[in-house]
């Protein structure tokens, strides 16, 4: 195990990186997406088990609608009887459902429209009414990307048609993906093989759809639950897929696959629930580093976190494993065996893992026979 202190910072606290080494005995596994981009994130921790690229820009095509599902779901009712306008009725590029200027259509039927065959029309008519304009509505896009932490991508569109402005990243689809999901609609419509979209004026006009999402009908993953395609000339074939087993749900994102984006993507989810173990990666009582005391009978105290650090992950992301060490630069004596100190914050290949506290392994009493006195009365 190695220390390395980076840099002094306000407060009197360290921040150092320490490198686990002989915390891994396996060796770099070759495992590998055939994709541009690709992420595996638990959904419900929002942990990474694996990243490719996942931070470079990509245009995200059909995957842009789980943003506009999410903003239609925050700021308008299923019920509500949407007229189409002109701008929404004249999309013809891509997939459809033929709405025309002036037919009226509920929330639920445009956002069924929207998730399960990736309609691109239906996206532009809830933009005009959710957000009273398209521009609106692409600004709330926009701030809930940021307010969710997406901080690398940007929507100048509802449906994903190319624009070099438009742009996000596996890493940020993984986040917008875990939200989306724990919306109730939304989880439904993106598991849902087949439907029916029904208008209101006319009234007796509906169309039966299928999902563009071809891993649902299929045996190549079980447990799957969702999410969706994407797919232009610029953006290649994309695809979100989840599943679930045993009460895990797993979130795979492959941007512009290289050759079957649904063999990728199942690759993925196989990987995830195949490899990914819990594992002790530091054991408690280990010492992590050392702080000064003052005025300490000892001129040092070694630290270690409090509890063993457990995680999910793969056995191949053991080698990758970093430490930041948070924690004071030193300390008054007396110092208390188990005094908190600071923490610790795992990290795999950049992404965070958990954040430990950091105690002190043992007493340390001050060096001056009075002060020891009075210690000793207070304990």
């Amino acid at each position: 195990m190695r220390l390395y202190i980076l840099r002094v910072v306000t407060g009197c606290m360290v921040l150092a990186v320490v490198a686990l080494a002989g915390a891994a005995p396996a060796e770099a596994g070759d495992f590998r997406v055939n994709a541009r981009a690709a992420i595996l994130i638990d959904a419900k921790t929002g942990q990474v088990y694996y990243a490719q690229d996942a931070d470079r820009h990509r245009s995200p095509a059909s995957l842009t609608k789980l943003m506009t599902a999410v903003i239609a779901m925050e700021n308008g009712g299923l019920a509500e009887v949407v007229e189409v306008k002109k701008l929404a009725a004249s999309v013809s590029v891509g997939s459809t459902i033929g709405l025309n200027e002036g037919d009226l259509i509920d929330l639920e039927n445009l956002l069924k429209a929207a998730l399960v065959i990736s309609a691109n029309d239906s996206t532009v008519a809830i933009a005009q009414h959710v957000g009273g304009n398209h521009d609106a509505f692409i600004y709330q896009m926009n701030r809930k990307a940021f307010l969710l932490g997406a901080r690398d991508s940007r929507y100048v569109n509802t449906n994903g048609y190319y624009d070099p402005g438009h742009y996000s990243t596996a890493y940020d689809l993984g986040l917008i993906t875990r939200y989306a999901l724990e919306k109730p609609k939304i989880n439904e419509l993106v598991s849902t093989t087949e439907a029916v979209v029904k208008w209101i004026n006319p009234p007796d006009r509906e169309a039966e759809i299928s999902n563009t999402n071809r891993l649902l009908t299929s045996d190549r993953v079980s447990g799957i639950d969702g999410v969706k395609t994407g797919s232009t000339s610029r953006a290649g074939k994309c695809l979100i897929a989840s599943a679930t087993r045993d009460e895990r749900r797993l979130i795979a994102v492959v941007l512009h696959a290289g050759g079957d984006r649904y063999r990728e993507a199942a690759k993925l989810l196989e990987y995830g629930f195949g490899e990914v173990r819990s594992v002790v990666i530091f054991p408690a009582g280990g010492e992590l580093a050392r702080v000064r005391v003052e005025e300490g009978r000892q001129s040092f105290v070694p630290v270690t976190v409090a509890d063993p650090v457990r995680v999910n992950m793969a056995r191949d992301q053991l080698k990758d494993i970093r430490l930041k060490l948070n924690m004071e630069k030193s300390l008054p004596a007396p110092v208390r065996e188990g005094q908190l100190v600071g923490h610790a914050e795992f990290s795999v290949n950049g992404y965070r893992l958990i954040r430990a506290p950091l105690v002190a392994v043992r007493e340390v009493q001050p060096r001056s026979p009075l002060k020891r006195f009075m210690y000793w009365i207070s304990k």
